[in-house]
């Protein structure tokens, strides 16, 4: 899971750094508790920590939101073949060569057997994944690649439908709407089958994981959160600037509903003897990343003191955060495994570990990431062509009529 490059627009917010190093920092400290520890090292917020990659879906959702609304709504056409390579070459590299090191030394990178190539290679590995394999946090790159890939045809359609049948930014909403009840009702359907332990009278927990958890269809409503306060910020000009005046409200409600969002998991997503909490699974995943939603509101909203606050480490822990999140589970099994039985204290390990997973995340962003990155803006630098452009801006993402 990572989050796009940010547009020009918010390369100096410094609240969206803040917020992808807090999703890479939560899911670090999920993952050392579950990989690495094997207990609570870090207590409730390891235990939270898997929301992470929720909060990582909604920044995606809201910087390729912002980047596809903002053209569209100054008339511009959308280049599908521009998007996806601009996609592509931003997350296919450094997946590449994780990826072949998962698969050239297995042993290395965790002793475990990874699913067949070619469900990597195809972005389905989520689908029925079983926890455990090798690489098996790919799951999330899997739905963001999976997004990826149908946001831009939605986005076409939706201009076409909007043009044949006069449809207005309203559709988009009531579509935004839909897509989350609709994955709710699919959520509360797979609660039934999965959601309950076997003493419970339910059917059993083993297959909640692959179809709940990993599922594309359970989890990829988690970017309408981000694509709707880019749709509000792109749509509603006037709104958002009157809305988001208050930014040190929206900022504090925003950590509220995160911190509301975070007990709900910590006491009802995981139930012991009985199972996974229905509210938490049928609601949960939608409530946590709506809450991450007014988070984001609040650190991009002009005034906040997010969006201006220097914190330490945050623009590079946030710059190489995607790398990080590809290497980081192997780098800290395996440096665990050296310093065992060197009767170092628990801190002392924790640290050498961070420093060892930032150290390998740094090393893939600068030697890999970036310098594609930067080949990429050359040669496919917009995702609307000069060339390509309408009289008018579409009325689905106009101003409100």
């Amino acid at each position: 899971m990572q989050a796009v490059a940010p547009t020009i627009d918010e390369r100096r917010n410094r609240g969206l750094d803040t917020l992808r190093a807090l999703a890479i920092t939560l899911v670090f400290v999920y993952h050392y508790q579950v990989f690495v520890s094997h207990g609570p090292t870090f207590g409730w917020l390891g235990n939270v920590g898997w929301t992470g990659v929720d909060l990582f879906f909604v920044l995606s959702g809201y910087l390729i939101g912002q980047q596809v609304f903002a053209g569209v709504a100054r008339g511009q056409v959308l280049s599908l073949p521009a998007f996806y390579a601009r996609r592509l070459l931003r997350t296919m590299p450094a997946f590449w060569v994780v990826l072949a090191l998962y698969f050239l030394f297995p042993a290395v990178m965790g002793g475990k057997t990874p699913p067949p190539l070619w469900r990597f290679l195809t972005f389905t590995q989520n689908w029925g994944l079983q926890p455990g394999t090798a690489f098996s946090h790919a799951w999330s790159l899997c739905i963001e690649e999976q997004f990826y890939l149908l946001l831009p045809l939605l986005v076409w359609a939706g201009l076409r439908a909007a043009a044949a049948w006069g449809l207005t930014v309203r559709s988009a909403w009531a579509l935004i709407g839909l897509g989350t009840l609709a994955a709710m009702a699919w959520r509360a359907w797979l609660w039934l089958q999965f959601g309950r332990e076997v003493e419970a009278g339910g059917a059993g927990t083993a297959g909640y994981y692959p179809i709940a958890y990993y599922g594309t269809l359970a989890r990829i409503d988690e970017f309408l959160p981000g694509l709707a306060v880019a749709l509000w910020r792109q749509a509603h000009p006037l709104a958002w600037t009157r809305a988001t005046a208050a930014a040190r409200t929206w900022l504090l409600g925003g950590l509220l509903a995160v911190c509301l969002a975070w007990w709900g998991v910590e006491r009802h997503y995981y139930i012991d003897g009985y199972g996974y909490g229905a509210f938490m699974t049928i609601a949960g995943y939608s409530l946590v990343a709506w809450a991450y939603a007014v988070l984001l509101v609040g650190a991009v909203a002009f005034d906040s003191p997010l969006r201006e606050a220097r914190v330490p480490g945050a623009k590079t822990l946030a710059a190489a955060s995607y790398s990080i999140y590809l290497t980081h589970k192997a780098v800290a099994v395996n440096v665990a495994a050296m310093l065992t039985g060197l009767g170092w204290p628990e801190p002392l390990r924790v640290a050498v570990i961070v420093v060892a997973c930032f150290a390998a995340g740094w090393l893939l962003y600068r030697l890999v990431e970036k310098p594609v990155m930067r080949w990429r803006d050359r040669v496919v630098p917009t995702l609307f062509p000069v060339s390509a452009r309408r009289d008018a801006p579409s009325p689905a993402v106009g101003s409100t009529p």
